[in-house]
């Protein structure tokens, strides 16, 4: 970039324009290059911590700094400290989702800058929101009782189902609080041992407390069993606690295994708690024909939560909760201040009454562009090919008697293990085999415990990753071993 004067951008107001529109193609040219070369790259930094802080000024700048200055800076120091998210070889977590679309959204949506804090302050984020929720709701077979939110992340979604559901439980704590009552009783939720950590930490954030969350075991299949929720449940009322809430998980973490969802709505009516249906991950799968069978039980949940920024290929940050009569989260976190009154009236929905934040980013509008540009043919479409590559990769891992599968692969997830003369030993050089493989910066997993047992876990899910990256990771891994 050629360098410009200081004296430019020390003027009032905003950077000139000629110089912003100079640097905006700058930038876009950049962003091309990175996503069409992102494959040369090394995944992980192989920096010590800390040596980016170390490089970078320790005061605040007193004076402007020319722009191309600043993205030097970027490129020699902050970009080396990058872990490649969007890597075709990076296969840890549930890959990623980063797509040309949603890169272009996310150019607009940060010029735009809108806060879709209520509908008046921005009618197209609040009513884009609305759409876009629908047309996922659609896609997911919800019932059309179920409405839905965007917050960021599952694990805030969860927070606020699992608030409902303690309202709802004749508890009045939105009105009174929990401190001093006596009256209460020690509420209990239910959830695998495969479930995510953010239900307890929903539970501490909500004063239910971490050793309420009740962890019930898993089947082979690491599926929650029915029958020890039941023990649980059976037990937990014996002792005068308070059944609140099973959390069904639709794709674990470790495993992407599937609850028995049908199963455990039975016993949630019967016991009456409240269903919440975690398929952050998992839920996508509801886009293909063939898969119906994962959406078994959803319309028996009060709520559902999942993540386009896992396996709809939306940009991080966007997850939709669904709840059965949204107004039943709303009775909970409607609160309009004085100086909102005026922006609040007359909207049919303003979305800040529908959890503790108030200023709400326009998620909506990468949604609504990638959900246009490969609609659900093509979102299906590339899924499929993603479960196709997993089958492929767990074929090898049978075929090579070094390694053996350690949990049934349902979706984009194999986990699989090294074997060893003992199992100790197998952890060891499966724990070393992780860390070398990513250490080395061209290709990317996870390990994880099963069992007891450290095994190794590699997730797809990014469009750009192909058989032939996969079949390198593949070698590489064989090398490392």
């Amino acid at each position: 970039m050629k360098r410009d004067s200081k004296k430019s951008l020390s003027q009032l107001g905003d950077i000139p324009a000629d110089v912003f529109r100079k640097h905006l193609h700058e930038v876009a040219d950049w962003i091309a290059d990175y996503r069409e070369n992102i494959s040369a790259r090394r995944i992980s930094p192989n920096a010590k911590a800390g040596a980016i802080l170390a490089a970078l000024p320790a005061n605040p700048p007193e004076d402007p700094e020319a722009l191309e200055e600043i993205f030097a800076d970027f490129e020699h120091l902050l970009l080396p400290g990058v872990v490649h998210w969007a890597h075709p070889q990076f296969m840890g977590y549930f890959g990623s989702t980063t797509t040309g679309p949603g890169i272009l959204a996310e150019l607009i949506t940060a010029a735009l800058n809108v806060n879709a804090m209520t509908w008046r302050t921005s009618p197209v984020a609040t009513e884009l929101d609305t759409l876009v929720l629908d047309w996922l709701r659609q896609w997911l077979g919800l019932p059309d009782e179920f409405s839905g939110v965007v917050y960021d992340t599952a694990s805030i979604a969860t927070m606020h189902a699992l608030a409902v559901a303690r309202e709802e439980a004749s508890t009045s704590v939105r009105t009174l609080g929990l401190s001093g009552r006596s009256e209460l009783p020690i509420f209990r939720i239910y959830v695998s041992d495969q479930a995510h950590s953010s239900i307890d930490k929903a539970a501490i954030a909500l004063g239910l407390g971490e050793h309420n969350v009740r962890k019930v075991a898993s089947d082979s299949e690491f599926r929650m069993t029915v029958a020890a929720l039941r023990e649980a449940v059976v037990a937990d009322l014996r002792k005068g606690f308070k059944p609140l809430a099973v959390v069904a998980s639709v794709g674990t973490t470790s495993t992407a295994s599937v609850d028995p969802v049908p199963e455990i709505a039975a016993i949630c009516g019967e016991y009456q708690m409240w269903l919440h249906i975690d398929a952050a991950y998992g839920g996508g799968l509801a886009l293909l024909p063939e898969c119906e069978w994962v959406k078994q039980g959803w319309s028996e949940a009060d709520s559902l939560v999942i993540n386009p920024h896992k396996m709809l290929f939306v940009p991080f940050d966007f997850s939709a909760l669904y709840v059965r009569d949204i107004q039943r989260l709303r009775r909970v976190f409607t609160l309009v201040p004085e100086y909102l009154r005026g922006d609040a009236a007359g909207a049919e929905i303003n979305y800040m009454d529908y959890g503790v934040q108030l200023g709400r980013r326009f998620r909506a509008l990468k949604a609504w562009m990638v959900f246009r540009t490969f609609g659900r043919t093509g979102l299906a479409a590339r899924i499929r090919d993603h479960l196709r590559l997993a089958q492929l990769f767990a074929g090898w891992v049978r075929e090579d008697a070094r390694f053996e599968l350690s949990a049934p692969v349902v979706m984009g997830v194999v986990c699989f293990r090294l074997k060893g003369a003992d199992d100790a030993e197998s952890d060891r050089r499966n724990a070393k085999a992780v860390e070398s493989i990513n250490a080395a910066g061209e290709a990317y997993l996870m390990q994880t415990k099963l069992r007891g047992r450290i095994v190794m876990r590699l997730g797809l899910g990014n469009l750009l990753t192909t058989e032939e990256h996969l079949r390198r990771v593949w070698e590489i891994i064989g090398e490392a071993v």
